[in-house]
């Protein structure tokens, strides 16, 4: 089997994206249609999610329909009803004898404060996400809950760049396959797990774009925060981020054991992110296993992190400017890219 190192590689998992790039805002939809057992993480200290509940342990739902990742912040959840509404059409749900109901867990990222405000995802532009959805690989970037996306904002949206969503998989022996598809809306900055290096994030307010790459051009989130500027700045820093992602894998997993690789994928996130996981994100993993081969959750869960990175990565490098705010791809040597 032939992979494109994108989540859809998993069989029986499908991507779609709607966006409007007026308002720079969006949603993405991954479907599942057969059922999926699904599992969360969420660990950032800001989240807006639907229906999270339904995926930890010692709930009745076991399977999951979709999983919605939407830019529009609490907003943006409504686009999750257009995805029930699809599926609803299609005869796809949990069976509670009387109708079917689909169950689809979905997450929010604040992209308000790039292009419109007061356009956000609806119903149906959750609807056109499902129908825009197939098993081909999906586009990355500016495009679904990656299209308002941004990083690195302690210093305001003038000193942020552009970010978007990104994908990866890979195989990890025995047929056994691992995907991953991140919005990457960080407060904190991107880095390179192989150089350690700042590949998007804050600017330094004395570069411009005529400076875009040289020395000192990255302000380095850590570095602010341990100034007063910094801790004045994160009392104002508290709105526009969130990482929101899935995980999925063809590994037949039980309920406990999904959730325990969309807990290990938040690693990969850290690798990545800088700072991660704080107050003022929302960060939110979602899990899905497909159930066809038999696998170690250990295995899966640890290379759930290695995949998880590099589609943070592949989120990065893929976006575009908009809005007068740069991205990595304009600064980023082609050649660093794995």
């Amino acid at each position: 089997m032939k992979l494109h190192n994108t989540i859809t590689d998993i069989p029986g998992i499908q991507v779609g994206h709607a966006q409007d790039m007026e308002a720079i805002t969006g949603c993405t939809v991954i479907l599942c249609p057969e059922g999926a057992v699904g599992g969360v993480d969420q660990r950032g200290g800001a989240p807006g999610t639907r229906e999270v509940d339904a995926l930890h342990p010692l709930h009745l739902v076991k399977e999951v329909h979709a999983i919605v990742l939407s830019g529009g912040s609490a907003f943006g959840l409504d686009s999750a009803s257009g995805v029930v509404r699809y599926l609803e059409e299609q005869g796809v749900g949990f069976n509670v004898q009387v109708a079917r109901v689909p169950i689809v867990p979905a997450a929010i990222l604040f992209d308000l404060g790039i292009g419109r405000a007061d356009i956000r995802p609806d119903a149906e532009m959750g609807y056109q996400a499902c129908l825009n959805a197939s098993s081909q690989p999906p586009a990355q970037g500016n495009f679904g809950a990656g299209a308002g996306a941004t990083v690195g904002k302690i210093l305001g949206m003038g000193q942020a760049m552009k970010a978007g969503i990104g994908t990866a998989s890979m195989e990890i022996g025995g047929g056994v396959l691992v995907g991953a598809l991140v919005a990457v809306n960080a407060f904190g900055d991107v880095i390179s797990p192989k150089t350690n290096e700042i590949i998007a994030g804050a600017r330094s307010a004395a570069l411009g774009p005529m400076h875009i790459g040289a020395p000192g051009y990255f302000a380095n989130t850590l570095d602010i925060m341990q100034s007063l500027i910094g801790r004045t700045a994160l009392g104002f820093s508290s709105r526009g981020n969130t990482v929101i992602g899935v995980v999925a894998t063809n590994a037949k997993l039980n309920k406990e054991e999904i959730n325990k690789v969309a807990q290990m994928a938040h690693d990969g996130l850290a690798r990545t992110i800088r700072p991660a996981h704080t107050m003022v994100d929302g960060d939110t993993i979602f899990g899905l296993a497909t159930g066809k081969r038999k696998a170690d959750v250990n295995i899966v869960g640890a290379f759930a992190a290695e995949v998880f990175a590099q589609a943070v990565l592949n989120a990065v490098y893929a976006a575009k400017p908009v809005a007068g705010i740069p991205a990595a791809a304009e600064i980023v040597d082609k050649t660093e890219r794995a």
